[in-house]
């Protein structure tokens, strides 16, 4: 399954322009607000929380903060127009809520695009570049997820993974002076074949190669946990070259608990090597309806560390 096609069956939907009644979205109680915020910014996206906030996506920022999220991700916002961009946005600054990833290539991510060495990539892959920042300045995002595409039949990995630096080289110089990120996600054989990047340890090699604090790593436990898994270790040894976490159980891409991951004790070792960036809940919800999003509340209430 492409990652494009999880994220809608993961429960992604699309703004419908007219606004909900927020209190009465908010008037179900199933789920009550706190005011004790997650002691790590680990971010749902939309969808995740429909049925307890209705479609309305203001409304589900609102329902996530009161439960005690801090951040939030949508892999689409590119796509978005800029008028529910600015709409998001202040929903966001309103709420306290810091803005996550989103998806800076979604037009080169499925095909060889950083992997044959033509300048027609590096050129469209610039202008995606320069594109992201005007969306990342207007919704306050940081950090852009990167696929670098798939690999080439007819070309030496080696060769391959040269373009990609050169192409990562200059989408970074454009990202550097405004401060933002570009985030490489390795994705895992079983679900994505044939990628250019599918381990930590590639990823790290090209970043270092790339230079640049512009350039870092997506880690996403879920991808990791099929590629290679030891993943404490994995994260220590490339821990100066990460910039990002999103999480998924495995097997089933669900929430924490429902899989082989021990969280608790993954999510206590990245807060304790300092770790204050963001952890994308890049999954979808092991059981339906406001059952199953009030597990993926509480399964993350469950393996939150103490503060630190």
């Amino acid at each position: 399954m492409q990652r494009r096609t999880f994220l809608s069956a993961a429960g992604g939907v699309v703004a419908t322009g007219a606004a909900l009644d927020v209190a009465a979205a908010k008037a179900q109680p199933e789920s009550s607000a706190r005011s004790d915020k997650f002691t790590m910014h680990f971010a749902p996206h939309f969808g995740m929380f429909r049925h307890h906030a209705g479609d309305d996506l203001v409304a589900q920022l609102e329902f996530a903060a009161d439960q005690g999220f801090t951040a939030w991700e949508d892999n689409g916002m590119r796509s978005r127009s800029i008028e529910e961009q600015e709409r998001l946005a202040t929903a966001m600054n309103r709420l306290g809520m810091r803005m996550g990833v989103f998806v800076l290539n979604p037009d080169s991510a499925w095909g060889p695009t950083f992997s044959q060495g033509k300048q027609e990539d590096l050129d469209n892959f610039a202008m995606a570049c320069e594109e992201s920042v005007f969306v990342a300045e207007r919704v306050g995002a940081k950090w852009m997820t990167v696929v670098p595409g798939t690999m080439h039949p007819r070309i030496d990995p080696e060769y391959q993974s040269a373009y990609a630096i050169e192409q990562l080289r200059v989408g970074a110089a454009i990202l550097e002076p405004h401060n933002m990120v570009m985030v490489l996600e390795p994705l895992n054989p079983r679900n994505h074949p044939n990628m250019l990047l599918s381990k930590m340890s590639h990823a790290f090699e090209i970043c270092r190669a790339v230079n640049s604090p512009a350039c870092k790593i997506l880690c996403d436990l879920y991808h990791q946990q099929i590629t290679e898994g030891n993943l404490i270790p994995n994260i220590d040894r490339a821990w100066s070259e990460i910039g990002y976490f999103q999480m998924g159980d495995n097997p089933g891409r669900n929430e924490p608990t429902t899989g082989e991951i021990n969280y608790k004790n993954v999510f206590q070792h990245i807060q304790t090597k300092g770790f204050a960036g963001i952890l994308g809940m890049e999954h979808g919800n092991s059981k339906p309806d406001r059952e199953g999003e009030q597990a993926v509340i509480d399964a993350y209430r469950a393996c939150e560390p103490a503060e630190s």
